[in-house]
């Protein structure tokens, strides 16, 4: 069989590409799994919907809302909470210190004052951490949740993914939200959107009926000289333009005759892994609470969570509720407990948390996703761009945020799979 256009991956990134190439280019998603979507993807328990991952769009990509804006949405001022030592401290914790002792608030704010300068060419993200905000909150905040979030300490990452992500605020209001808790919101979103109805991946509808994707077709040896894929069920396809949204480790592994220095710098590309742990919960849902929240205790396995049916109630069956957490792992950081424990665990953590009780939990569904988050080592760099050159040179297109190994939210991996699309059909 012969495709003019192969897309391997059948997430967001690999989705826009072949809807954008429209009709001008013959094009075929292969998808691994037996459901398209990617990590925008959902699954349901029963009357229980969830979504793998937080996921809320606050993009400002034109062409991302003339697609997402087709479906009817709600839309929310995000204001997450952290949980700390029993406290729960708005989001950023670095401009709301408020429920801290006086002691604490004291150390922080002094040591915001006097934090070290620095110029803006950092050594590592630790430096950063410092500079920006002095030691008392880099380390009592920062230093944990980047080792929970990233599985990596802070000295061992650079620092050029940060950008808006991590609010630097003024003096005056470090200290006004030491003193008060009517602070406003500084997350780097004003506005974030859901879907009414059909969770996150309800926003990829309007371009699913305008692809052709072929699912249960995991790629298992790519031969680029004679432009052929290989798929574990024995079929091939041959094609004349290669679009990939898979990981870069795992799309080298599968090529053939691929240099030696390319190999190893593909196996040095580190990612995070996720558990997504899943809990239905027989207890109505509490629209007091935040959307999502961030954990920084290291007694807590898990980084964040939030409460699908604060997203939109189509999410939860009447009269109950529901809680995801993400808990983060690696290759360095590995994670050796076993579902059994894992789910005491969450059981054990809900109840210190004060957000539910054991007999209130309806059960505990655990997945694992293999690539969560790209690891921004130091060597990133060097690495990944020696793969891609190497891919480029083949007249491979890679795309997403495991494509490019970056940190791209949904929107800009959508935004990948158009730069490639227009790519095509502009040669």
């Amino acid at each position: 069989m012969d495709t003019e256009t192969v897309i391997l991956g059948g997430g967001i990134s690999g989705i826009a590409a072949n809807y954008f190439l429209g009709k001008d280019k013959a094009a075929i998603i292969y998808e691994q799994r037996d459901s398209m979507g990617g990590l925008c993807d959902n699954f349901s328990i029963g009357a229980f919907k969830f979504d793998t991952g937080i996921h809320l769009s606050f993009t400002s990509f034109k062409e991302v809302r003339e697609v997402f804006d087709m479906t009817p949405y709600y839309t929310y001022s995000p204001e997450p909470m952290n949980y700390y030592k029993g406290l729960w401290l708005k989001q950023p914790i670095q401009n709301n210190l408020f429920p801290l002792t006086p002691e604490e608030k004291v150390k922080a704010v002094k040591d915001y004052i006097y934090k070290p300068v620095q110029a803006d060419d950092f050594e590592n993200y630790k430096c950063w951490l410092y500079s920006k905000y002095g030691k008392y909150i880099t380390e009592h905040f920062f230093l944990p949740y980047t080792e929970k979030y990233w599985c990596e300490r802070a000295e061992n990452m650079e620092t050029s993914w940060i950008g808006n992500r991590l609010y630097l605020p003024e003096i005056d209001e470090v200290l006004y939200g030491a003193m008060s808790s009517a602070t406003p919101n500084r997350y780097y979103a004003q506005e974030m959107r859901y879907p009414k109805e059909g969770g996150y991946k309800a926003f990829l509808k309007p371009m699913l009926s305008k692809v052709n994707i072929n699912l249960n077709k995991r790629a298992v040896k790519l031969d680029s000289s004679h432009k052929l894929v290989e798929f574990e069920d024995g079929s091939k396809v041959y094609y004349e333009n290669l679009i990939s949204s898979l990981p870069l480790p795992a799309l080298i592994k599968i090529m053939k005759d691929v240099p030696s220095a390319v190999k190893e710098a593909s196996e040095n590309l580190s990612a995070t892994s996720l558990i997504l742990i899943s809990i239905g919960l027989n207890v109505p849902q509490d629209e007091s609470k935040s959307i999502w929240f961030y954990i920084y205790d290291k007694d807590f396995l898990p980084a964040r969570a939030y409460y699908p049916g604060l997203k939109s109630k189509s999410n939860i069956p009447s009269h109950q509720s529901s809680l995801q957490f993400e808990i983060y792992y690696s290759r360095s950081k590995p994670l050796s407990m076993r579902k059994e424990a894992l789910a005491e665990h969450l059981i054990r953590v809900i109840e210190k948390l004060k957000l539910a009780n054991r007999k209130d939990v309806l059960f505990v569904d655990i997945k694992n996703i293999p690539y969560a988050n790209v690891i921004f080592d130091k060597k990133l760099y060097f690495n990944r761009n020696l793969v891609r050159q190497y891919l480029n040179n083949l007249g491979i297109q890679s795309i997403g945020r495991f494509g490019e190994w970056d940190y791209l939210w949904s929107d800009q991996s959508f935004m990948s799979g158009k730069k490639a699309a227009e790519k095509l059909l502009n040669m």
